[in-house]
């Protein structure tokens, strides 16, 4: 299989799942500004959305958009638990977590790296990110992981979006139990060897 991405964006999750699932891969970075690869290929004819992240399966076929690749990933490793039993109410509870995560919180971000967002789009987007963090910090109260004490590739998808939190000064101070959440995904032996692998850490 190979990895599509671009270092920190949302590709880290299926980035990060891959080493969780213990799955063979190579990876090949992509200028998302240029569209090329690092092997010189206009990104836009493996994935004619010109985003990432996008997996070359192993029977050559292309897989876009991160919550179905995660959840593509953990079935293909099934011993590794790193998503609930197709059918069971646990898999649509995450699923809907992915959706969540997905629609409320990463399309959030969009307008605070976007240069030509106004102030008061950017302030809008800013808001709406509290509020979601404000129910994510509900949940986690006593818990370990969105799902309870099970980790997901759900996990895995909040804590990289949360990663830009940071970078667009966005204070999460008043959330302990989404800051402990973070610190506990960013130990994970998985998580360290794709941050390192995209060169985010040393």
């Amino acid at each position: 299989m190979k990895l599509y991405f671009s270092p920190g964006a949302c590709s880290l999750s299926p980035h990060i799942v891959l080493h969780e699932a213990g799955l063979a891969h190579t990876s090949e970075k992509v200028d998302l500004r240029s569209k090329q690869t690092a092997g010189g290929v206009d990104f836009r004819s493996i994935n004619p959305k010109g985003y990432v992240p996008a997996l070359e399966t192993d029977n050559g076929a292309i897989l876009t958009e991160g919550p179905a690749i995660v959840q593509y990933l953990a079935d293909l490793a099934p011993d590794k638990l790193l998503a609930p039993a197709q059918g069971t109410m646990e898999r649509y509870q995450m699923i809907s977590w992915l959706n969540f995560i997905g629609t409320e919180i990463h399309k959030n971000y969009s307008p605070l790296f976007n240069p030509a967002s106004s102030d008061e789009l950017k302030a809008g987007a800013l808001g709406n990110l509290q509020q979601r963090y404000t129910y994510v910090n509900s949940m986690l109260d006593g818990r370990d992981y969105l799902g309870g004490e099970r980790f997901s590739v759900a996990d895995v998808y909040l804590f990289v979006v949360t990663n830009w939190a940071g970078r667009v000064k966005l204070d999460l101070s008043t959330f302990p139990n989404l800051l402990a959440f973070q610190q506990r995904i960013a130990s994970r032996p998985a998580v360290q060897q794709a941050m390192r692998a995209e060169g985010l850490i040393d």
